[in-house]
């Protein structure tokens, strides 16, 4: 049994721990009405301070197809914050009406601090540009669906590697299984920031940087795209001369192995070209999906529900 209350880092999460949440996601994509009341009787909190499409309906949809119910807030505006009230209290007062909380909020570290004052369990959906453990499990279980395994890849990553929250996390974790390798593709501006290359990667870890996409897919089992960020950015010119580095397009693919798949966190703006949609290579809207089962299966193993 998975042995943590909440889940605020994608570093709470043991190696057999993801064995553990990805084993259950399997098995719920391929029944999934057979868990269809493991949560009756329970309630899931959203707590939304910034916005989301993905990842706040992924929950609610999460919730619903386990038999729960929700409750919460998709804006900070609706919320009584915006009164004066702590985001402690906050989370204490929903923590009272549901059985455990999924939130995302713009500040690093929020998730812990609500941790310390909930009396349920709190998923952290997002903190800034510092974690989002759900969309790396989202990550995990994609890989494990197409590729069979989480060992053995040579994975690029794409664009943003310094304010993307979501590639730090996939590093770390796969990191964490035998034989991967890692491909950083980015400009200079955007490269993944040193704190990370020293948490992650040990005398043993293969990585390499580098500028050019082309030079490299052909290497790649796992091309992982990201957008360049706009919110992350102070300076309006330098986002408007970088969110164009990186254009994924069908004569791209033309170099790529046949077997090799390309996930994307979501939302795009254009660094996927629409024209690789009809790629069979091209996961990124099955791994939509594949977050609400893996979503599903973390609600089960933190609130100690099983279909037995």
């Amino acid at each position: 049994m998975i042995n943590i209350k909440n889940l605020l880092s994608s570093e709470d999460l043991t190696k057999e721990d993801l064995y553990e949440i990805v084993d259950l996601a399997n098995e719920i994509v391929k029944s999934p009405e057979d868990f269809s009341h493991i949560c009756d009787g329970k309630i899931l909190g959203t707590l939304f301070f910034e916005p989301s499409t993905r990842t706040r309906l992924s929950f609610t949809a999460a919730m619903d197809r386990l038999g729960g119910k929700v409750l919460g807030f998709s804006e900070a505006g609706s919320s009584s914050t915006t009164k004066g009230e702590s985001l402690q209290d906050t989370v204490r007062t929903v923590s009272q009406y549901a059985d455990i909380i999924a939130m995302r909020h713009p500040q690093e570290g929020a998730a812990y601090l609500a941790s310390l004052t909930a009396d349920c369990p709190i998923i952290n959906a997002g903190d800034g540009g510092h974690q989002h453990p759900t969309q790396t499990l989202t990550d995990v279980l994609t890989i494990s669906q197409y590729k069979h395994s989480l060992e053995n890849h040579t994975i690029g990553l794409v664009g943003d590697l310094k304010y993307g929250r979501t590639v730090h996390s996939l590093i770390k974790v796969m990191n964490l299984f035998d034989n991967n390798k890692f491909i950083l593709i980015s400009p200079d501006e955007l490269k993944l920031p040193q704190y990370v290359k020293e948490e992650v990667f040990d005398a043993n870890s293969q990585y390499k940087e580098v500028r050019n996409l082309e030079e490299v897919i052909p290497e790649c089992d796992i091309l992982y795209m990201t957008r360049i960020q706009k919110e992350r950015f102070f300076s309006q010119s330098q986002y408007t001369r970088l969110k164009d580095s990186y254009v994924l397009d069908c004569e791209k693919m033309k170099l790529a192995k046949d077997d090799m798949i390309v996930l994307h966190p979501l939302p795009r703006v254009n660094e996927i070209a629409t024209e690789v949609d009809k790629d069979p290579r091209a996961v990124y809207f099955n791994q939509v999906k594949f977050g609400m089962y893996v979503r599903m299966a973390l609600i089960m193993k933190l609130l100690e529900a099983n279909n037995a």
